[in-house]
């Protein structure tokens, strides 16, 4: 068995390539493992490597280092390879992705703690042919994510004064909702809708968790919509929404399972988000990809650890 590192030298705050490189070499030390390390050079890159290694035929185990990015290409090179599983080293900015394992989320940042771990199976969505871990959301909250990286080349800005002025150009600046037509296995919508969000997993955007009933091996999609509302209804709805509420606001939000969800856009290019990486369609076809990811961690970890029970009558609140 092959384990290879794939170290994305421009996530985080500062390159750790060197600690990542220095913990595949005590690995391979003390365990006497064949390891081997590829640094990133583009966008795309690591899904390339990834998926011509998975082609040898040769038993492999990806260690993603970096942060959602570079998981979600991780994935979608090794998914559907009986060969390959994977696992994360995170060192982004949100590593939104290893907050579904709850309080085992500390022990991926040691490959120690790794490279032996248990091999389970991951649902995924496929959109137009890419696949998403954890959300796929479209609108505003992808408007917002695809922005930061713009923003983010500007002067005196951190991640977090990158995401902000995004946030508050959207909100303010742009337009707040689009007209879609969105298609819930065959029952079509047409209206203005501000965001589409798909789950697999739970968190995005920082710790958002539109459905925190969602589980990341079920065979189940939830999808979260929430049709247009004013500025000041949205901003009293989307704390709710951020902690898996939205089912308190069933005037704006609605829940689904469905299992293939379109939307489409007669007028402009829909900006949809697959773990922090956007992608533009007219038309969006998001459907479940069953136990398509194999994936591996520490002993006992739980890709739903934090996952809460489906919602209960809701408390209806106006806010339109």
């Amino acid at each position: 068995m092959k384990h290879v590192f794939i170290i994305n030298p421009t996530a985080g705050k500062r390159d750790c390539t060197a600690s990542i490189m220095a913990m595949a070499k005590g690995l391979a030390g003390r365990h006497g493992l064949d390891v081997d390390c590829i640094l990133t050079q583009s966008t795309g890159h690591a899904a390339a490597a990834v998926r011509k290694l998975t082609e040898t035929g040769q038993e492999l185990r990806f260690y993603a280092c970096g942060g959602d990015g570079t998981v979600n290409e991780v994935a979608n090179g090794a998914a559907g390879a009986d060969n390959a599983a994977m696992t994360c080293v995170p060192v982004g900015t949100g590593n939104d992705f290893l907050k579904n394992f709850g309080d085992m989320a500390p022990l991926f940042s040691d490959a120690e703690n790794l490279w032996n771990g248990p091999r389970f199976l991951l649902d995924a969505i496929d959109c137009n042919g890419r696949l998403a871990l954890t959300v796929a959301c479209s609108g505003f909250d992808a408007q917002v994510a695809d922005d930061v990286h713009q923003y983010g080349k500007l002067p005196l800005l951190d991640g977090k004064g990158s995401y902000i002025l995004s946030l508050a150009v959207n909100f303010f600046r742009r337009s707040f909702s689009h007209r879609w037509t969105v298609t819930l296995d065959g029952e079509r919508m047409e209206g203005d809708f501000i965001l589409a969000a798909v789950c697999n997993g739970r968190y995005y955007g920082g710790g958002f968790m539109p459905a925190a009933e969602a589980r990341m091996d079920d065979g189940v999609l939830h999808t979260v919509l929430v049709r247009r509302i004013s500025r000041g209804a949205f901003l009293r709805m989307v704390g709710a929404y951020a902690q898996g509420g939205y089912y308190r606001f069933p005037e704006a939000a609605r829940g689904s399972c469905a299992s293939e969800i379109i939307i489409e856009s007669p007028q402009q290019d829909i900006v949809t988000c697959l773990d922090g990486e956007s992608v533009r369609h007219r038309r969006v076809v998001l459907r479940l990809s069953e136990k398509k990811v194999a994936f591996f961690g520490p002993p006992g970890c739980n890709p739903n650890a934090t996952c809460r029970p489906l919602p209960q009558t809701p408390q209806i609140v106006n806010i339109l």
